[in-house]
């Protein structure tokens, strides 16, 4: 893999890959999300990833809103429970705007009064349209059953109290505590040398004084005990997730339980949930299994929405599937099927430049090093049947699995 890596002066680690193509990427991540919040900054990361936008030393807004879109680009953000990020996509002879802008808005924002105000009822709506989708709802609410009491557990967006109760001075202080150096990267995959991209980058952020923060100090979650909870929803679904705690992101068995998990509810039509409780019972229309490694923990678990009345066979199914996986080993066949279907699913997903540079930048953010496809395929060629069983026996065991479920309430 062409990768080149290379450090700034101000100690912002940068991952470039040069190819040969007329759009290009660029991103900035830092090592701050969710979890990262104290108790009374629920929500914080959130709003400090909307706030950025509203307008810094020499720009308003509209000016940072309309830098990429006048030229045909995209500028966006995100936040999730470990990281902050703001992207760009754009044609390449563009990358010059690209650096200025995302280093003016990731190191120059003045979080104006009035502006922050103004995007609080923004996000305010934002949970409430959240609110009314049961589907997507649904998976936050397990996660705080999951990890109770925890920033893991906590809804990024925060709470409407929470959000309607948040200060610039606590932005400072969240800033300071987090956004340093050490937790930065950039990342870029576009057309232009190495050495280009880091004079770019030098250019903007070589007179930056950037301090060195606190090390990251990561709150373990609470021990952890299984629960089962309904709730009565508006709706003409039943909604559920089955799951419990997994292997945390560097664990040696992180990617045997994807490779379990991708056989199981994956992307694809042929995985076994879908082949035997969509297809063969049509039951259900939407089903998945999902697998979410985190930096100490991991969780993994099962999403179905279905008809009141199929709830409850549909879930014994599930278990059903979960237990064959348990006692049953993989065939020869199967087993190689299962590799090459994950190999060529991410194999294809290096077709696509943007996530190739979101997924280069999280891996030089938090294991410092970057896998390539080859040392993956290996990784991959190496789990063996009995290790798959390994994995289910103590990952898919249903006495230690939570459970969330919407019933509808409709007559």
């Amino acid at each position: 893999m062409d990768l080149q890596i290379f450090t700034l002066s101000n100690g912002i680690r940068v991952v470039h890959r040069r190819i040969n193509r007329p759009v290009a990427h660029f991103g900035f991540l830092v090592a701050a999300g969710s979890r990262d919040e104290r108790e009374d900054e629920q929500g914080l990361a959130h709003f400090i990833e909307h706030c950025l936008f509203k307008g810094t030393q020499k720009r308003k807004a509209y000016h940072i809103l309309s830098r990429m879109e006048d030229v045909g680009g995209e500028l966006n953000a995100f936040t999730s429970k470990e990281e902050t990020v703001i992207h760009s996509s754009f044609l390449s002879a563009d990358y010059s705007r690209a650096v200025e802008l995302i280093c003016d808005i990731a190191f120059r924002s003045t979080f104006p009064l009035k502006e922050c105000e103004k995007e609080k009822e923004v996000i305010i709506d934002e949970i409430h349209s959240y609110k009314d989708n049961p589907s997507e709802s649904i998976f936050d609410d397990f996660e705080e059953l999951i990890f109770p009491d925890h920033g893991l557990g906590r809804n990024i967006l925060g709470t409407i109290e929470s959000v309607k109760n948040m200060r610039v001075d606590q932005i400072k202080n969240f800033l300071a505590r987090n956004y340093s150096p050490e937790r930065m990267v950039f990342s870029s995959v576009g057309n232009i040398s190495k050495e280009k991209l880091h004079r770019l980058l030098e250019r903007e952020l070589g007179n930056e004084a950037l301090e060195p923060g606190n090390e990251r100090t990561l709150i373990a979650p609470p021990s952890f005990k299984p629960l089962k909870e309904e709730q009565s929803r508006s709706g003409y679904q039943t909604h559920v997730v089955l799951g419990t705690r997994a292997y945390e992101a560097r664990h040696d068995l992180m990617r045997p339980l994807a490779l379990v998990n991708n056989l199981l509810g994956g992307p694809g039509m042929n995985s076994r949930l879908n082949l035997n409780i969509r297809e063969r019972y049509g039951f259900t229309y939407h089903l998945e299994s999902f697998y979410h490694p985190y930096l100490d923990t991991g969780l993994f678990g099962i999403y179905l929405g279905t008809d009141p009345g199929t709830a409850d066979r549909s879930i014994q199914l599930v278990e059903k599937e979960l237990k064959k996986l348990r006692e049953q080993k993989l065939g020869v066949l199967q087993l190689s099927k299962a590799k090459k279907q994950i190999l060529g699913q991410f194999a294809m997903a290096q077709e696509n430049n943007g996530a190739l540079m979101l997924s280069f930048g999280k891996s030089l953010l938090f294991h410092n090093e970057i896998e390539s496809f080859d040392e993956i395929v290996k990784d991959v060629e190496n789990i063996d049947a009995e290790v798959l069983m390994e994995v289910a026996n103590e990952v898919f065991r249903l006495e230690n699995f939570s459970s969330l479920i919407y019933r509808n309430n409709q007559p």
